[in-house]
């Protein structure tokens, strides 16, 4: 399996993939619009790819990143079912990476539909299956998603004393709709969930 490619910059095919020339050998990589638009602006004469190489019965493909965030973000997006590498790469063409994890952490599932392909129940499944995930991981870097920071340290808080990630998720929900919750900090939150977890029969 290739890791990484690094070699001369060969152009682009008809398609918009990349070409990479190593050893006599030009691989084609499919890469994001904005990695595609970065290599023919800086006209660079060696260029490396982190690639993920996908495998079907018909074809062996290749997708580059410059960057191994990039990567793993496109793996992450996989993850979700019923998305493949070319819906997953589709998303990263409608923004960039760290757009788009504040988006999915906040659940802002309609920054997705955005993508051709993406509808509003695909788009709904990647938010459900990558918000927790996403959100522990940005306050984890000390980051906040938009309209959804205290959430994430909430999150945490409440899955560090022992709850799951739905648990805590089902309290938030549950919180989400007390009267004049809007405007309390983060300590004042977590006191709230953790009450809600102690009185709501089902939060889920």
């Amino acid at each position: 399996m290739i890791g990484k490619l690094t070699g001369r910059f060969g152009g682009t095919t008809s398609e918009g993939a990349v070409i990479v020339e190593v050893g006599g050998v030009g691989y084609v990589a499919r890469v994001p619009l904005f990695a595609l638009t970065m290599l023919r602006a800086q006209g660079l004469d060696e260029i490396s790819l982190f690639i993920h190489t996908s495998v079907r019965e018909d074809a062996l493909d290749l997708y580059g990143f410059p960057t191994e965030e990039e990567l793993s973000f496109f793996k992450q997006l996989m993850s979700v079912s019923g998305i493949g590498p070319k819906t997953a790469l589709g998303i990263l063409n409608v923004s960039d990476v760290s757009t788009l994890r504040r988006n999915i952490a906040a659940g802002d599932a309609a920054a997705l539909t955005k993508v051709f392909g993406i509808g509003k129940k695909s788009a709904e499944r990647i938010v459900v299956e990558l918000r927790d995930k996403l959100a522990l991981e940005q306050t984890a870097r000390g980051e906040s998603s938009q309209g959804g920071g205290d959430d994430a340290e909430v999150i945490e808080a409440l899955t560090a004393l022992g709850y799951s990630l739905a648990e805590a998720r089902g309290a938030l929900k549950h919180i989400g709709k007390a009267k004049n919750t809007n405007g309390t900090n983060t300590n004042e939150r977590i006191s709230a969930a953790l009450k809600a977890l102690g009185t709501a029969p089902t939060l889920s």
